[in-house]
């Protein structure tokens, strides 16, 4: 399942091919992909990323400094940097928040189905070809719009942190302002 904002370039470019390429990054690619933060390939930028300073570029891959290499099963290339590539075609798409007039039709949930997966060796469990080995996998994680890996701590500071929180508020979050923090 994927959550995408419905006006952007991944959302159009997966509902007119019904094909897109996951790729996972580790700590190792944080300023590859901060890189791309605040950069859409939708022209003209869409409003509420224009509120938030997003510019329009074509070539993410160049702009990154990634490697783009052909899929095996899909049209769209893949990141040759990224230890985890994933080649998928959609499933079924649907509408997020259809309930709310302000929020209705601008975010989308894709359910994808996974074609191929491209693992590179240093993270397969020893004696497999298809194993991830997780104490070998360090996952870039994106957490309140910060980068970390499953290590301790923060490990880059991210530029779509310079955005205020508030503009991405939906109405949801006022509905959750009564939430009380868990106690033993």
């Amino acid at each position: 399942m994927l959550g995408l904002d419905a006006s952007s370039k991944t959302t159009e470019n997966l509902l007119r091919t019904g094909e897109l390429v996951l790729n996972l990054p580790s700590p190792a690619q944080v300023n590859a992909v901060d890189r791309l933060a605040k950069l859409t390939g939708t022209h003209p930028v869409p409003g509420p990323k224009q509120m938030r300073g997003y510019s329009h570029e074509k070539n993410k891959f160049e702009i990154a400094g990634l490697t783009a290499v052909p899929s095996e099963t899909i049209t769209p290339p893949r990141a040759l940097e990224c230890p985890v590539q994933m080649e998928e075609v959609l499933s079924a798409g649907h509408n997020l928040m259809d309930d709310h007039e302000q929020w209705r039709g601008a975010l989308k949930v894709f359910e994808v189905r996974i074609q191929r997966v491209h693992v590179h060796p240093s993270i397969l469990m020893e004696g497999t070809s298809n194993r991830i080995d997780p104490d070998k996998w360090n996952p870039l994680i994106m957490s309140f719009q910060k980068f970390y890996g499953l290590g301790q701590g923060q490990i880059h500071p991210s530029r779509l942190g310079e955005i205020p929180e508030s503009t991405y508020l939906s109405p949801d979050v006022a509905r959750a302002q009564s939430v009380k923090s868990m106690t033993a």
